[in-house]
């Protein structure tokens, strides 16, 4: 028999116990739905955060405090506590930093603040930040309407404000929300600015839900506990991170008065280690995901080769008869071989396209705008698909194959 025919003899094998195949074909699409579904939301999620990672600037890092937050751990154990960065020395290290590099500065002011606007209140979930004249730039913001804040108003701490387009829409559905007066914090502003609208930045608000003060303003309000500052450095010269990185760390050392030998009281942080934290991340649960879709292939083997055995056993006295016509053992080894990897291939095709689908719709709720195609773990998919066939096939097939033709003729 030709591979032609033998593909046309599994179908037709597949007809005959259709209910019995089909509950085996599911078994292994739900193994590689797993698998793949996994690997693409994480894919599809990592891509959607690379292009955030891009859109805030490709040659730009972070300043932190070290140990102030999780992200500062040896072996699963928090290191030591540094003090967090106070505005003093923010201010002193973006002068030291001078026409070097372009240096924003700004502060955490509240995550869950309300807006109120002639009696129309927003949701308590609007972000107050308080940066300086770079801060938008350097975030890759831009202004739809109206203006930044003024050297004046950054330098008296002057109640004004730049909001997002989640703020406008909700206090001033039909009227520009430049020249008029909102009330948060206990506080009233008078907006200056509106945002352009970002969409939903990976499950947060982006730049919709944010409310942007001068940084002497957010200074000056009353709180409960000290205010913690983030600086945020880039600059226009390509090829150059490495250097300005080091610069920086020099004189944020002098700033927070490291002493010689001592280590650094804060972190450097870029979108290159950003990423490099993702694909950590990223790879663990790939491994966790791994393992569980591994388990149910593992069953989806088992209950194929239950399969193949009960069917080489009903039709004992065919390959009976297929030998006794001139069959060879190789000619009937690869028909139930071609047979178990045909099951294989339409259970895996449909578990491949649910996965792909799933995974983008995983990405899609978490805030991811682009459909992923991961065409690698497609191709592995299929491969898996093949190996599961002839693995689970191979003794059945043998099985088959060593049959004796008289014995089978007169099997019932």
């Amino acid at each position: 028999m030709s591979p032609l025919e033998n593909v046309r003899e599994a179908f037709r094998s597949i007809r005959a116990n259709l209910l019995r195949t089909v509950l085996t074909a599911l078994i292994l699409s739900i193994g590689l739905f797993a698998l793949v579904g996994i690997l693409t939301s994480i894919d599809a999620m990592k891509n959607a955060l690379s292009e955030t990672f891009a859109s805030l600037g490709a040659n730009s890092f972070e300043l932190h405090a070290k140990g102030y937050t999780n992200r500062f751990q040896r072996g699963g154990v928090k290191g030591k506590q540094y003090p967090p960065i106070d505005y003093l020395q923010a201010k002193l290290y973006k002068k030291a930093m001078g026409d070097d590099a372009q240096v924003g500065v700004s502060a955490f002011i509240s995550g869950a603040a309300e807006m109120k606007a002639n009696g129309i209140k927003t949701n308590p979930n609007m972000q107050v930040i308080a940066g300086d004249e770079n801060y938008l730039k350097i975030q890759g913001y831009n202004l739809s309407e109206g203006r930044i804040f003024s050297q004046t108003e950054l330098n008296s701490g002057a109640n004004v404000m730049v909001v997002g387009d989640e703020i406008k829409q909700k206090l001033f559905p039909k009227q520009s929300p430049v020249g008029q007066y909102v009330s948060a914090l206990g506080r009233r502003f008078l907006i200056v600015g509106l945002l352009e609208k970002s969409g939903s930045g990976m499950g947060g608000g982006g730049a919709d839900r944010l409310a942007l003060l001068p940084l002497e303003t957010g200074n000056q309000m009353p709180r409960q506990r000290a205010l913690t500052f983030d600086i945020k450095t880039a600059t226009d010269k390509p090829g150059t991170l490495a250097y300005l990185m080091g610069q920086a760390t020099g004189k944020m050392r002098a700033v927070r008065h490291d002493r010689l030998g001592q280590e650094d009281s804060f972190t450097v942080e870029s979108s290159e280690s950003l990423a490099a934290d993702l694909d950590s991340i990223s790879g663990k649960v790939k491994a966790g995901g791994s393992v569980m879709a591994f388990i149910t292939l593992l069953g989806a083997s088992i209950a194929l080769m239950n399969i193949m055995l009960v069917s080489v056993t009903e039709r004992t006295r065919e390959i009976g008869i297929r030998k006794a016509l001139g069959a060879t053992a190789l000619q009937i080894r690869q028909q139930f071989l071609i047979e178990a990897i045909v099951i294989c291939l339409l259970g895996g095709t449909l578990g491949i396209v649910l996965g792909v689908l799933g995974g983008n719709g995983v990405a899609k709720l978490i805030g991811s705008e682009s459909f992923y195609v991961p065409w690698g773990w497609m191709m592995l998919g299929l491969l898996i698909c093949v190996g599961v066939g002839l693995s689970s096939g191979y003794y059945p097939a043998s099985k088959a194959a060593a049959l004796d033709p008289i014995d089978s003729l007169r099997y019932e």
